[in-house]
């Protein structure tokens, strides 16, 4: 069974000519590129405690497989607005309740914009389960504007959890 025991949040945006390879500026922008990562699904574990990137990175080594609750969007349309968005919903009691991720990606909405959604998505999810209110909720958000040459641009926003 794994369980993470710490998690970390990051962002980054990239362009390239090739989608493929924006994805990867998108990566090493965020600092996580060296890592095979796994798309999860959406909860917070209890006892999961949110640390800073560097402190997570620290903890990582190139080619670990890292698991991830990741918002990914892509786009070449000149001038076209691209966000995407992890919001998380904390509950009070983190030694016995978990808590949600909510994965948001949207054209048109600028990075505030996108945050607030995505933390409201989390705090629904959170709300559906009980009739506490979390204890509090936040975003990590990117948000990117397509060159008028028409490049890709991807941006990528992620929760990035370690085992140990």
């Amino acid at each position: 069974m794994f369980v993470p025991k710490k998690v970390f949040f990051t962002s980054g945006s990239g362009k390239h000519k090739e989608r493929l390879t924006s994805f990867e500026m998108a990566l090493r922008d965020a600092r996580i590129e060296c890592y095979n990562l796994v798309s999860v699904s959406s909860i917070l574990p209890p006892k999961c405690q949110i640390i800073s990137k560097d402190e997570g990175l620290k903890q990582l080594q190139a080619g670990s497989i890292v698991f991830t609750v990741m918002s990914r969007l892509s786009s070449n349309e000149p001038s076209r607005l691209v966000a995407a968005s992890v919001g998380v919903a904390i509950p009070e009691d983190m030694d016995v309740q978990w808590g949600y991720f909510a994965e948001h990606h949207s054209f048109g909405q600028d990075k505030k914009r996108a945050g607030e959604y995505a933390e409201q998505l989390g705090y629904d999810m959170y709300h559906s389960i009980t009739d506490k209110l979390p204890k509090k909720t936040l975003n990590i958000t990117a948000s990117a504007e397509v060159s008028d040459e028409g490049e890709w641009n991807t941006v990528i926003a992620a929760a990035i959890f370690l085992m140990e």
